[in-house]
């Protein structure tokens, strides 16, 4: 699997390539600044792109508005942001569409590599990974609107549980209720949002995400 890197501290984007290279990528581009991300992403159309949000020249956003402009050349292009920082209005851009595997990870809360390499793979196969800190934050935006606000606590505990992700089986396993609850849950929500159900994990957070920017 062909991986482009994206990070500006050089130890980190050594070891991270090293990483990577250990459980099978391969790692076709590391660079650091944001105009070679883009270029590296175009040049290469990687498997997946692994990148930080704020790199050279400004180390502003220059990593996340790099992986959008890609991805409107290459529609689908997986991502996975990996950051120090929730950037919430191109983060809700790039989840927002609806095309290809999405994901964001907090440096600090990346625990193993075993969860790390988990999450690359997951959004190369098409699907998200979404750390709950990212989830909360950007739903913190869409609380004011009324749809968000008629969730019951326990909608929202599933709510966020399928942003990082997760399936109707490991929702159930997560709250240690039946998988029969769980759909009951994702019903209410879909109805209560406006959104058509579907048991498609990656298609059905990108719409709630689209839907909660839209409302915003």
């Amino acid at each position: 699997m062909r991986v482009v890197l994206a990070e500006d501290l050089y130890l980190l984007r050594e070891g991270l390539t090293r990483l990577l290279e250990a459980h099978g990528f391969t790692v076709v581009a590391a660079v650091e600044t944001g105009p070679d991300l883009l270029a590296a992403l175009l040049e290469q159309r990687p498997d997946v792109a692994v990148v930080d949000v704020r790199l050279p020249p400004t180390l502003t956003d220059e990593g996340l508005q790099a992986a959008l402009a890609a991805r409107r050349e290459i529609p689908g292009l997986p991502v996975l942001v990996l950051s120090q920082h929730v950037q919430q209005l191109y983060a809700r851009e790039l989840l927002a569409d609806g095309t290809g595997g999405v994901g964001y990870l907090l440096k600090d809360r990346v625990f193993n590599a075993g969860q790390f390499v988990d999450a690359v793979r997951r959004v190369a196969a098409g699907g998200t990974a979404m750390d709950p800190d990212v989830i909360a934050r950007l739903l913190e935006r869409g609380e004011r609107s009324r749809p968000v606000g008629r969730l019951t606590p326990r909608e929202r505990e599933v709510l966020e549980l399928m942003a990082e992700g997760c399936s109707n089986s490991a929702i159930a396993a997560r709250l240690t209720v039946s998988d029969g609850a769980v759909a009951k849950h994702i019903a209410n929500i879909f109805a209560k949002l406006g959104l058509a159900p579907t048991d498609d994990a990656n298609r059905r957070v990108q719409a709630v995400l689209a839907h909660l920017d839209a409302v915003r």
